[in-house]
């Protein structure tokens, strides 16, 4: 065991829960003209208003940790989506084309949709109710039990 392995779960959730909500708040500030924006996207523009919803939602499940490797997938791709539509157009590296935030949220999100949501996430809350809970019928082969749930 590496010495690091205590807190790695530990600084995997907390860097979520910053990523996350950094993410929903350029989603915000798109959608409702806050933070700094001089005024919102117009109600289902495309791409703006709707990659907005992607980064309030997004940002939102991530930060609270519900969904989190959809949600990051998701918002990775949409973070790709932007850099080869708006920003590879006026110069291929981030720093020539402002690419910076859309290239650090990709690569970041995509870290977190693979490494999973570490600590302090309200989805384990969730599983760990529907564990204890035992299989749901659904989860059951002709009436038995698979083999990993706990037996009674």
């Amino acid at each position: 065991m590496h010495r690091f392995d205590p807190v790695r779960d530990h600084a995997l959730g907390l860097f979520r829960i910053v990523v996350g909500f950094l993410f929903a708040c350029h989603g915000a500030k798109t959608l409702f003209g806050v933070l700094g924006a001089k005024a919102p996207a117009a109600i289902g523009t495309w791409p703006g208003w709707w990659a907005a919803v992607i980064q309030l939602v997004g940002g939102a499940l991530v930060c609270l940790g519900v969904g989190t490797r959809v949600a990051a997938l998701i918002g990775s791709g949409s973070m790709a989506f932007a850099y080869f539509t708006v920003h590879v157009s006026t110069g291929l590296l981030p720093i020539q084309n402002g690419g910076e935030p859309a290239t650090l949220f990709c690569w970041t999100l995509l870290l977190i949709a693979f490494a999973g949501p570490g600590r302090f996430a309200l989805g384990t809350v969730f599983s760990a109710n529907r564990r204890t809970a035992g299989p749901a019928p659904s989860d059951t082969v002709d009436g038995e039990l698979p083999a990993s749930a706990p037996q009674r």
